[in-house]
């Protein structure tokens, strides 16, 4: 039975309808160098800082809940009350290097930061991304990092959103589709019976190998079956275009939302000044909003994938 203080916490992340519509803009070291290249200098902190408030400023509105690191985002979020009371806060705890290849990847905590510190501050959900792969030789210790992260988010009653990333055993050949959907469904079964409460997850076909519609539909279909918790779609850096019609598939099929990011406001790191101001409020925004509407449409509602809490007269008394 799912806890009082992890059920709450998801009424946070999403909307009345239990749908997940959220904003991820926890992305680090990759945006920082993309920005960088832009501007011709290395952003500083502050600089760095500016843009993640433009994201929250103009594109966070429509959103249910964000994804945010605690650097560039959380402090300043809050304190320039750019985040919503009413929009609920998912923070990674891991270091991402995405100049190495998934399979050779060590994980790696962000120093000075925790689960006990994110529901401290108010959080309402913890992610942490996973390469994996079943027949990796770092497979077993995966899976027990994830049975650690999972330990500490049920001592500290808050959801784990896991973000686990199919990738292939060789770093110099990809995943063909039918590989990928085979580890997205192991990877949704295992993780979802470990006790995971959310998973974030890649859509289970490359668009770059099938455009067929149909093949989507099946196997989002295959995956939804798999997966026996929520699940929300992650954009995976795909185009808007193509990331809008993944949403639908993977809504209409049973995901409880999505948790996009660069499909809503990449655009903008190529941009300068008013002009990156300008596609935020209008595109990237009317994209977080056609987003939401077609979870609103499509989506199955979280709390029809998670066991009611006891609310009897004294459930506090043995929480």
């Amino acid at each position: 039975m799912t806890t009082i203080g992890k059920y709450r916490h998801f009424t946070q992340t999403s909307t009345s309808a239990g749908h997940f519509t959220i904003l991820a803009i926890d992305h680090r070291s990759n945006l920082h160098k993309m920005l960088s290249q832009v501007a011709g200098e290395n952003l500083t902190n502050e600089q760095f800082i500016d843009y993640k408030n433009l994201l929250m400023e103009h594109v966070l509105p429509p959103a249910s809940g964000l994804l945010c690191d605690p650097a560039s985002s959380i402090g300043n979020g809050i304190a320039q009350r750019l985040i919503g009371g009413h929009q609920g806060i998912i923070a990674p705890i891991e270091v991402t290097d995405y100049e190495i290849h998934p399979s050779q990847r060590d994980m790696n905590w962000i120093p000075g930061w925790s689960v006990a510190k994110l529901k401290r501050m108010g959080g309402a959900g913890v992610k942490m991304l996973l390469p994996y792969h079943p027949k990796s030789d770092t497979a077993e210790h995966k899976r027990e990092i994830v049975a650690d992260v999972i330990q500490q988010c049920t001592e500290h009653d808050i959801p784990y959103y896991l973000e686990p990333i199919a990738h292939s055993l060789n770093p110099d050949e990809k995943l063909s589709n039918a590989e990928l959907l085979d580890v997205v469904l192991e990877m949704a079964t295992l993780f979802s019976e470990m006790g995971v409460d959310c998973i974030k997850m890649q859509f289970p076909v490359d668009a770059n190998q099938s455009d067929d519609e149909a093949e989507w539909q099946t196997a989002c279909e295959q995956l939804n079956s798999a997966c026996k918790i929520p699940w929300a779609l992650l954009s995976a850096g795909v185009t808007y275009d193509v990331f809008e019609r993944q949403a639908r598939v993977a809504c209409q099929a049973g995901a409880s939302g999505v948790i996009v990011g660069r499909a809503v406001w990449a655009e903008a790191i190529n941009l300068q000044k008013d002009a990156r101001v300008e596609f935020l409020k209008t595109t990237a925004k009317q994209r977080m909003t056609t987003l939401a509407q077609i979870c609103e449409e499509h989506a199955t509602p979280w709390y029809e994938r998670v066991e009611q809490p006891s609310s009897s007269w004294t459930w506090y008394e043995v929480y």
